[in-house]
């Protein structure tokens, strides 16, 4: 992931956010108990640019709203091939692992809850997904953007090897 990674300016972008998960957490203290909530927040425009960020606070809409401000802040730009991911690729982080592969159009998105809301923020309308390992929903968001970040399309792999495309398909 120490690429040369596109960050892009949330000024310049219309995003949608998708609430991931939300988490009650409790502290005792002497007084009692103290609730407060955690939130897990991806957002993106449905054309390649998501980000993800997690808001903690003692309201639930807090939570999220410092979410949605958290993941404005790490937006990324992920390849998207004709409404699919551009090739296999597997990603790790913590205990949750990640497959991704592409589908054929129509498909759908074959992904189950937190994997869901990343590839459909990221605009990916068809791919065939699978979550193995840990559930955690913080785990497996950070391991579905990684896979997706370490992605590359054949045009970035063309101009590493310094290969001209148009001359290669124009003769």
């Amino acid at each position: 992931m120490d690429r040369n990674i596109k960050r892009i300016k949330t000024s310049e972008i219309e995003l949608s956010e998708r609430v991931v998960s939300i988490n009650r957490v409790t502290k005792v203290t002497k007084g009692g108990r103290t609730f407060s909530f955690s939130a897990v927040v991806v957002v993106g425009n449905g054309e390649g640019v998501i980000g993800y960020g997690l808001g903690k606070a003692r309201e639930v809409t807090e939570a999220i709203a410092k979410g949605v401000n958290d993941a404005k802040k790490s937006l990324l730009q992920v390849p998207v091939y004709k409404g699919t991911v551009p090739h296999e690729q597997e990603s790790k982080f913590g205990g949750a692992r990640v497959y991704l592969q592409p589908a054929s159009p129509g498909t759908g998105v074959v992904a189950g809850g937190a994997m869901r809301a990343v590839l459909e923020s990221a605009g990916i309308s068809d791919v065939l997904a699978k979550s193995k390992g840990s559930s955690n929903p913080h785990n497996v968001v950070k391991a579905t953007v990684k896979a997706l970040m370490e992605m590359r399309d054949a045009y970035t792999v063309a101009k590493m090897r310094n290969i001209d495309l148009e001359k290669v398909y124009n003769g």
